[in-house]
């Protein structure tokens, strides 16, 4: 018998049984199952319910519709939040979203996230963290976060920076979506598997091994862009700051490195510099509960920031892709702006550490 029942169709994660397998599926296709606070909570009940039950051997995640596993967190709502005076509301949700993120790094079973389709921000968190990431040929994942005013968040500072060389520096800064090859070199998946494979797949998880299964699927992926660009991607990322990157991205005489350059100056200057002392920091934080933790405070510190409704605006809401940056130039941020959103916050810590 099923021990777990069915959610209603309706609902913003359905929840089911296939033999040894329990499923949750991102269920807000309209939205490429952008993530919000009732989704985060059904994933954490669930992932409590599993651990406990052993006639439940993997976890598999999945999401709805034809676009996507998941474009991220519901940024409309932090964007209404903070002009509603409800900033708390939002750090609830990455409170206990940042939660999930550590609970799906440390869940004893198997967790299989299939990253088929656009996986942004938030859904990065709750995939790029499991045991067994698949990606397929539809795969464009990325942490696009300094493009809305925001800072990579959901542990992707953790991940990017434990990418080869400055390859993670590269995608936070320009907020780059990779294709399977190159999630695969940045460590962000595991396995591919070509789309049309994806149902039989996870049929085959129901009674067997999650690992075997993977195997048995796990083909070689067409080819990515990124590591024929190291050389200019690891010498340009690696200067002190952001200015110098831009600089040396400039100067490198590469076709690609000067459109880096033209994207980096497209994003916020603010979200820019925290991002890049963000990643240098986690780089020395020993585990991905520190990095969440310091997140957490970063994430918090943005609710104040006139960037983040502003970049929310511009993307989302209005969508003239024009945001008024506050500064609008790199040399206006002060190493005092930055240093603010390291400061512990009335919102006080996720207690992981």
């Amino acid at each position: 018998m099923n021990a777990t029942p069915a959610a209603p169709v309706d609902a913003p994660v359905l929840r089911h049984r296939e033999g040894r397998a329990g499923h949750l599926v991102l269920n807000r296709p309209r939205a490429i199952n952008a993530l919000n606070h009732a989704m985060v909570r059904i994933m954490a009940e669930a992932l409590d319910a599993w651990e406990r039950d052993d006639s439940v051997a993997t976890v598999v995640v999945t999401g709805a519709g034809e676009r996507g596993l998941c474009a991220g967190g519901d940024i409309r709502s932090i964007h209404d939040d903070v002009r509603a005076g409800r900033a708390a509301a939002s750090a609830a949700f990455w409170h206990d979203e940042y939660l999930l993120n550590a609970r799906i790094a440390r869940f004893p079973k198997p967790y299989v996230a299939v990253m088929d389709g656009i996986v942004m921000g938030g859904g990065v968190g709750v995939s790029a963290h499991g045991d067994i990431r698949v990606v397929t040929e539809r795969s464009r994942v990325a942490m696009p976060e300094t493009g809305i005013g925001f800072v990579p968040d959901v542990g992707g500072t953790y991940l990017l920076t434990r990418t080869p060389g400055e390859l993670g520096t590269h995608l936070a800064l320009t907020g780059t979506p990779v294709g399977a090859a190159d999630a695969l070199l940045c460590g962000l998946a595991d396995h591919y598997v070509p789309s049309e494979r994806l149902p039989e797949f996870t049929a085959a998880l129901a009674d067997a091994d999650a690992a075997e299964v993977v195997r048995g699927f796990a083909a070689t992926a067409p080819a990515g862009e990124l590591a024929g660009h190291r050389e200019w991607i690891d010498h340009c990322y690696a200067a002190g700051s952001v200015e110098e990157i831009v600089d040396r991205l400039h100067a490198s005489g590469d076709r690609r490195a000067k459109e880096a350059a033209e994207t980096i100056l497209s994003k916020s200057p603010t979200s820019l510099k925290v991002t890049l002392a963000a990643l240098r920091r986690a780089r020395e934080l020993p585990t991905l509960e520190a990095v969440l933790e310091q997140e957490y405070r970063v994430s918090c510190a943005a609710l104040a920031s006139p960037d983040l409704p502003e970049g929310i605006r511009a993307q989302v809401v209005d969508k003239d892709r024009r945001p008024r940056w506050s500064p609008a130039e790199l040399s206006r941020v002060t190493e005092a702006d930055v240093a603010r959103f390291f400061e512990p916050t009335g919102a006080g810590s996720l207690g992981l550490v």
